[in-house]
């Protein structure tokens, strides 16, 4: 049966058309900017997990702060002041149990020279029977001779390398420092959490980077690649009771995946709701826009709501007809705000992230119609006092307004 009070409103709308179309423009916006900054958040989180997947398998143990003895002491309080130790490595071996791989690394920030450009970058100190345990090399071979090397993939591209190239670590007028000679180049690893973050890094031998700056058996950190994720927790705690006997004074730091990741995970998340909030501004200036159009709708046909209510219409029969209204202004502006949301959304996240392989997935795709939603919602509850006002009015003095 055909619904007299939705052909009322419908027609209210076309009579006041520009008004109608400038009301849900406002919604949207808002439905555009809630949903672009959600998906936005969502797909930086995903590629900020999707990163991290690199290393998940790994616990990362590094040297807790360094604790100096009384005031004028030359001595510290801990051998691990520095680094991780010799006597350390064998108690984490042995905590860590026999189905786990231990990587020792090594690690120091300095100067480069490649063909009489300068450079600084992170140089790492690996055994070469340990770069293959978690590194994957895309072009060449692994290090063979004590002056080989490998770089990571953005490292590579940035200067334009190849296989054979050579480079200078330290100032081109540093002779004392030897050649290396590229033999291979890592494929991208992205953000680790293992805190081994080659795509940009030069990787040497453990016995070129000692040679070199020292410190030979005293470790930045020390990895232990996990056969079983599942067992992370144990392996965590069995390396903590070997190694910090001392709870009030840790020797080691001892982190994985799953922590790092919560708490990027959490900084993100609080970044994607500041940023909806922001978005929902916008829906608030819209439903004042709302409201006034539909004040405006009241005021404009108190004869007609009068004439309606003196012949007998129901006062929810009146609510209906401008609800009906508002309704028809919400899914204009709900539904143009979800198409321009998957366009402009689509938009935003390739220039801000660079990649859109996880827009469309249910995550992010989700905010699309819970902006939709929202809108609508929104247009529903800026009609209801005018709704009421209309539905409550005097038959009798609504018939004598001018």
């Amino acid at each position: 049966m055909k619904d007299i009070f939705f052909d009322l409103s419908v027609r209210s709308v076309r009579l006041n058309l520009m008004r109608s179309i400038l009301a849900s423009i406002g919604i949207v916006i808002g439905v555009v900017a809630i949903s672009s900054m959600g998906m936005l958040g969502t797909n930086m989180q995903l590629q900020v997990k999707d990163q991290l997947s690199a290393g998940a398998d790994t616990i990362v143990i590094t040297a807790d702060a360094v604790r100096m003895g009384p005031t004028g002491s030359s001595s510290s309080s801990s051998s691990s002041a520095t680094g991780i130790t010799k006597t350390q490595l064998n108690k984490i071996k042995l905590a860590a149990g026999l189905t786990s791989k231990l990587v020792p690394v090594y690690s120091t920030t300095t100067q480069f020279t490649l063909a009489s450009t300068p450079g600084r970058s992170t140089v790492y100190g690996l055994n070469p029977d340990d770069i293959t345990k978690f590194l994957t090399i895309s072009n060449g071979t692994n290090i063979g001779g004590i002056n080989d090397a490998l770089v990571g993939a953005t490292f590579a591209t940035n200067f334009d390398l190849k296989i054979g190239n050579r480079i200078r670590i330290g100032q081109d007028t540093d002779t004392s420092r030897p050649v290396l000679r590229i033999v291979g180049i890592l494929a991208a690893r992205g953000m680790s959490s293992d805190n081994v973050n080659t795509d940009n890094a030069i990787i040497v031998s453990d016995d070129w980077y000692t040679n070199q700056y020292g410190g030979k058996d005293v470790y930045k950190q020390v990895n232990v690649i996990v056969k079983d994720i599942n067992t992370i927790p144990d392996v965590k705690t069995a390396i903590d009771t070997k190694l910090n006997t001392d709870q009030k004074k840790p020797a080691v730091r001892i982190s994985d995946a799953s922590s790092r990741l919560s708490g990027i995970t959490s900084s993100l998340s609080a970044i994607t709701t500041f940023i909806l909030a922001i978005g929902g501004i916008s829906l608030l200036v819209a439903a004042t826009s709302i409201f006034n159009v539909m004040m405006m709708s009241v005021n404009e046909r108190i004869q007609e709501i009068g004439i309606l209510l003196s012949i007998g219409t129901e006062k929810g029969e009146v609510r209906r007809m401008f609800l009906y209204e508002a309704v028809i202004l919400g899914i204009l502006g709900a539904g143009i705000g979800g198409i321009s949301s998957l366009i402009i959304g689509y938009s935003v996240v390739s220039y801000m992230i660079g990649t859109t392989k996880y827009f469309f997935l249910p995550e992010s795709i989700m905010y699309i119609p819970m902006g939709m939603a929202i809108g609508l919602m929104v247009c529903i509850l800026s009609g209801l006092y005018p709704a009421w006002k209309a539905s409550n009015m005097d038959p009798i003095d609504a018939l004598r307004s001018e």
